[in-house]
């Protein structure tokens, strides 16, 4: 058996989402999650759909995994252009626990597979995040770079407007979400179910991984200002400039009108 997770848009709408699955499949809300039980030939599976724009399959074949996407994609307003995905084999055994890839499950537990549905999600999304930060390094580097070389910013103030947009726009839609990496609140509300989502919390080293991004947060906050001060500093040099030139050209006038007399 096998468990699939994907991050495929900035948000889910949960409840016109089971409005539409609950004519065709079991569907169970667990407060803002949404559980869907399918039948797959012989095998049982199950999805867990997050508001975030994540969902997680148990026991469901690859292929069918992505059918249940489509679900989603139909109702979707914001897909991501990229996925971000994840897989794990999954077996039964005595205890529940994880082994490098492999998660092994006491029973087949609806809530259980719940409560690591939420740590898996939110891995997902977190990966998401990540990608979305990694590339807009990698198109800002050369500024600071170039900044610490030349001292000025290689831009023109349109092109400064452009990126300052691009940071903030970059920012502000992890800001928004930044709270689903927070313990949900279900799992405060099953005292019981919180070992199985600390176990792969851990895992997935959730916790490394938020400090992380809020760090990248902050250098992306960092280099938005940055960039705003060079606007200032651009469009302050251009006032001077101009006062400078007005003052040249009176000058040039008063020469004309006094010395020259000919104005």
């Amino acid at each position: 058996m096998d468990c699939f997770a994907y991050c495929t848009a900035s948000a889910y709408q949960i409840k016109a989402l089971q409005e539409s699955l609950k004519s065709r499949f079991t569907t169970t809300l667990f407060r803002e999650v949404l559980h869907v039980r399918i039948l797959e030939g012989k095998n049982v599976g199950d999805v867990y759909y997050f508001p975030y724009g994540c969902l997680v399959t148990w026991g469901l074949s690859k292929e069918k995994s992505l059918e249940m996407i489509n679900y989603v994609n139909q109702l979707d307003r914001h897909p991501l252009d990229d996925i971000e995905s994840d897989e794990f084999s999954v077996s039964y055994g005595e205890k529940t626990h994880i082994e490098e890839t492999t998660i092994v499950l006491e029973s087949d537990d609806v809530l259980i597979k719940l409560a690591l549905s939420h740590g898996i999600s939110q891995s997902v999304k977190l990966g998401s995040f990540e990608e979305i930060t990694r590339k807009t390094f990698n198109t800002t580097r050369h500024i600071p770079e170039e900044l610490g070389k030349r001292g000025k910013v290689p831009l023109s103030r349109s092109e400064i407007r452009r990126k300052m947009r691009e940071l903030f726009t970059v920012r502000s839609s992890i800001i928004l979400h930044v709270d689903c990496f927070d313990t949900p609140e279900f799992i405060w509300e099953h005292d019981e179910l919180e070992p199985f989502y600390r176990m792969i919390a851990t895992h997935l080293d959730l916790e490394t991984r938020v400090l992380v991004l809020n760090q990248r947060l902050q250098i992306i906050h960092e280099l938005f200002q940055m960039l705003g001060n060079e606007l200032n500093h651009q469009h302050s040099s251009r006032l001077e400039w101009t006062i400078i030139w007005l003052i040249l050209i009176e000058v040039v006038l008063v020469l004309l009108r006094d010395v020259f007399e000919i104005i």
